[in-house]
């Protein structure tokens, strides 16, 4: 009788694992990631990756969705000054780059637009401010989107602006992701809808458990204010952001303030998360009121606005920077708070190195999430062998999420180099190619060098066993975390 028990749940077991070595044959790091916690929880982990892991756009509302999105698109393409040749951005050598603006205009699927004018941040503090100012400009409409909102001092300050707005007869809308705020209370939400705020929450937890969509949350940051003026980057609403962390302190962080054209795409990203979220239509693109013309933004920037998430045909943040990578001749500055890369993104990392392109990577030192960056670490040791220097912000936590290749593009956004960034999350970045723009993202860079320290592959070494195996343990689950 045991013997055939034994056998039984045995073939159970082997059931699961084919079928997770089956599904997931084209994401090998998920594969082993899955079987890691199906050997360790046999019956729980199988139930968990049922729950957690199925792909999102193998789901027909997805692939209908994303068929919708074309024929937006279309629409929006001929409202913006789109570059249509590599010859108009500011590029030394255009003709030698013409691969890499084709791999851009492909895997990001949206335009590179040319009448645009961009400001960049560098704190919570001169974010936040700039962001008031122009709410409080605002005289249609404010759209904002937070992966994280919190009922704080710093979430108290835009409840009642945002309330004092809808007062005055703006239409105000406020996203926030199920996860990323599972901590916000109900009666702040309430309290904003009953002052006119219209609110949405992205996947909430319990609904999107049993749907299979509790893996994909919405880690964008936007705001659109009428249509002229967008807000893209890495910081949230929440206290944290203007160093009010009990133990994180100084928050390093990047943000980008966007007027003209490229707003037009950063609004459209908004409207179809809200129509997601709020399951309702927004007749985007035909309301001219959130598509405004933009004669006022005297910009000749190029910006490039890339979402990327599961509901998208391709991994378009992933390609994006890889196509950037491979395409340097000279320097790939690369700064993240969790740094996971894929295999290929890892590879072409190795050879720029190793062929003498000047690698950084700026990490934290002291990280906001312990696993994650016991994973980040593992991954320095390898880039570290290679020619890769790696450094560790020490002035507080940094969570830029910035790139800087050549002197060709700069990246900022909301995407981490990690592989939940990359394939799971609803991401968005901006992409600048403009030399002042490129150069205001390198001195950002060059400050946080002055305030980190290099790692030294030799010491680095020498760490304990028990902190390897930490890294190891990581490492597995790290296409998970």
């Amino acid at each position: 009788m045991i013997f055939f028990i034994i056998t039984f749940l045995l073939l159970i077991f082997i059931f699961q694992a084919a079928t997770i070595l089956l599904l997931e044959f084209r994401r090998p790091a998920h594969a082993t990631a899955w079987l890691f916690i199906l050997f360790l929880f046999p019956l729980v982990g199988f139930t968990l990756y049922y729950f957690l892991a199925t792909e999102y756009r193998r789901t027909r509302k997805a692939r209908r969705r994303a068929l919708q999105d074309q024929r937006r698109r279309a629409k929006l393409m001929s409202m913006s000054r789109n570059l249509k040749d590599v010859r108009e951005l500011p590029w030394k050598d255009p003709v030698g780059h013409e691969r890499l603006f084709k791999a851009l205009l492909k895997g990001g699927e949206l335009p590179i637009t040319g009448r645009n004018r961009s400001e960049v941040y560098s704190n919570g503090m001169d974010t936040y401010r700039t962001m008031f100012e122009e709410i409080a400009r605002a005289k249609h409409h404010i759209h904002l989107s937070s992966y994280i909102v919190r009922d704080d001092e710093v979430g108290q300050k835009f409840k009642a602006i945002l309330l004092e707005k809808a007062r005055q007869g703006v239409k105000v809308k406020l996203l926030y992701d199920g996860i990323g705020s599972i901590k916000l209370r109900n009666s702040y939400v309430r309290s904003l809808k009953e002052g006119g705020v219209e609110c949405a929450c992205f996947y909430p937890l319990r609904p999107t458990f049993m749907k299979k969509r509790m893996n994909y949350r919405n880690h964008r940051k936007i705001m659109v204010v009428d249509g002229k003026v967008g807000f893209v980057g890495g910081i949230n609403v929440g206290d944290e952001y203007v160093g009010r962390h009990p133990r994180l302190g100084y928050w390093r962080d990047t943000h980008l303030k966007l007027e003209g054209d490229s707003v037009y795409w950063l609004q459209a990203v908004f409207l179809k998360d809200w129509e997601t979220a709020a399951r309702e239509k927004t007749s985007l693109p035909d309301d001219p009121s959130y598509f405004p013309q933009h004669q006022g933004c005297d910009g000749a920037e190029a910006v490039q606005i890339v979402p990327a998430g599961p509901n998208r045909k391709g991994d378009a943040i992933h390609d994006s920077v890889f196509a950037m990578a491979r395409a340097a001749r000279r320097r790939i500055w690369i700064t993240t708070p969790y740094f996971i890369p894929s295999p290929s993104l890892a590879m072409v990392l190795h050879d720029a190195a190793a062929s003498g392109i000047d690698v950084r990577i700026i990490i934290p030192y002291v990280p906001d999430t312990w696993l994650v960056h016991y994973a980040t670490l593992s991954y320095a040791e390898e880039m570290m062998r290679s020619g890769v220097r790696v450094w560790q912000y020490t002035k507080g936590f940094i969570h830029a999420k910035s790139l800087v290749v050549d002197d060709l593009v700069a990246v900022v956004g909301s995407a981490n180099m990690d592989l939940r960034s990359f394939y799971s999350n609803f991401e968005i970045n901006a992409h600048l190619f403009d030399p002042s723009a490129i150069s205001r993202v390198e001195q950002h860079f060059l400050q946080d060098l002055k305030d980190a320290e290099e790692l030294n592959l030799q010491r680095f070494l020498k760490r304990p066993r028990k902190q390897k195996f930490r890294e190891a343990m990581a490492r597995i689950l790290s296409p998970l975390l």
